[in-house]
């Protein structure tokens, strides 16, 4: 009897795993074969060594058919997504299984890679291929797909279970929704810029990248919404006011300065804010928010994110560990980005800091 009750138990709790493992394959299947098959405009860059990568651009196209398949299959019976938020933990699990024996096989893939790390944690860790390749698609930028794409149905799914759970939807989960849905909407939208990034041009694709990708951003950044599932306090009109006007504000500093280092990139002729556009040598911008801030695009996120969170609002510290840990995380990544460009930039860097003294926070910081 004990050894059959055991079997019992093991039964119950393999059940819920291996929902989540068949949820988490059929949602990664799902994306590489859209990435492979849909349309979508073409980007090619140039390495340092000369070598071409090509990058196809059919995220948001990829982003907008998930939405409407689940939309049609939830409004069809066909299934409910709160399986996501009843599952949560098990796909907690299943990501971080997933991501570790996902950077084993880049690491032994990659190990004999020109310029890897030496050593097996620094490899592991780091990353010894800077873009694998596998199926035709690049798998460092594929992976931001499933990251935020995920992020999206996580969200949502918690607004469905809200509203079986209640009958309805709470003030603050409506607003979360369109906070969190324009922001990665808007990262799809505008994924062209992506393939600039110094996680795509520079950094090498291992544990660090993979397990922040599958495991911290939608299990992490969608903390909030977790939350709100079962919150009990009510968010007052004027605070929700409050709110999307923060979230404007740093939508339109973070996407404003990015998308102005962007445009100068394609054409330094170009203008800002109604003025031609001013750099030094004509390799460092100087006008707009970068004659500003020299990182003010990590101000702006900062602030969406706490939007995020301030929906929740007092109830518990605990959604406040996401944009602490973040303003922690964009703060040493200026320090580092300063510390690159000084390495890359040399004395024209020295004159660039004399010209915009203030990093993130104008005269403070």
């Amino acid at each position: 009897m004990p050894e059959a009750r055991d079997g019992l138990m093991l039964g119950l709790e393999l059940g819920p795993m291996l929902t989540a493992s068949a949820i988490f394959l059929a949602f990664l299947v799902f994306l590489f074969l859209g990435s492979l098959l849909l349309p979508g405009h073409k980007v090619e860059m140039s390495e340092s060594g000369g070598a071409i990568r090509t990058f196809k651009l059919n995220g948001l196209a990829l982003f907008v058919a998930t939405l409407v398949i689940v939309g049609i299959g939830q409004a069809m019976g066909w299934f409910s997504l709160s399986v996501l938020y009843t599952h949560f933990i098990e796909l907690l699990i299943v990501a971080n299984v997933f991501s570790f024996g996902f950077a084993a096989w880049t690491y032994w893939r990659g190990r004999h890679a020109e310029g890897s790390p030496e050593g097996f944690w620094r490899g592991f860790a780091q990353g010894t291929a800077l873009n694998p390749i596998w199926g035709g698609i690049d798998l460092k930028f594929f992976s931001y797909r499933p990251s935020l794409i995920g992020l999206a149905l996580l969200n949502v799914s918690f607004a469905v279970e809200q509203f079986e759970t209640y009958g309805h939807l709470t003030l603050a989960m409506v607003l979360y929704q369109v906070f969190t849905l324009l922001y990665v909407l808007n990262y799809f939208q505008f994924e062209k810029g992506m393939v600039h990034t110094w996680d795509i041009v520079s950094e090498r694709f291992g544990l660090m990248l993979i397990w922040g990708d599958y495991v911290v951003v939608p299990f992490f950044y969608s903390i909030a919404g977790w939350w709100l599932v079962h919150a009990t306090g009510q968010l007052a009109p004027a605070v929700a006011v409050l709110l999307v006007l923060l979230y404007l504000f740093g939508f339109w500093l973070f996407r404003g300065a990015n998308q102005q280092k962007h445009r100068y990139r394609q054409d330094a002729n170009s203008r800002i804010w109604g003025r031609p556009a001013e750099s030094l040598d004509g390799r460092l911008l100087v006008s707009g928010f970068w004659g500003i801030g020299r990182h003010l695009n990590y101000t702006g996120e900062i602030c969406v994110y706490f939007a995020f969170i301030f929906t929740v609002g007092f109830e518990s510290w605990i959604p406040y560990l996401l944009p602490l840990w973040l303003t922690g995380l964009l703060w040493h990544r200026s320090r580092r980005d300063d510390r690159r460009c000084r390495a890359k930039y040399g004395e024209l860097w020295e004159r660039y800091v004399e010209r915009v003294r203030f990093s993130m926070v104008p005269f403070i910081h």
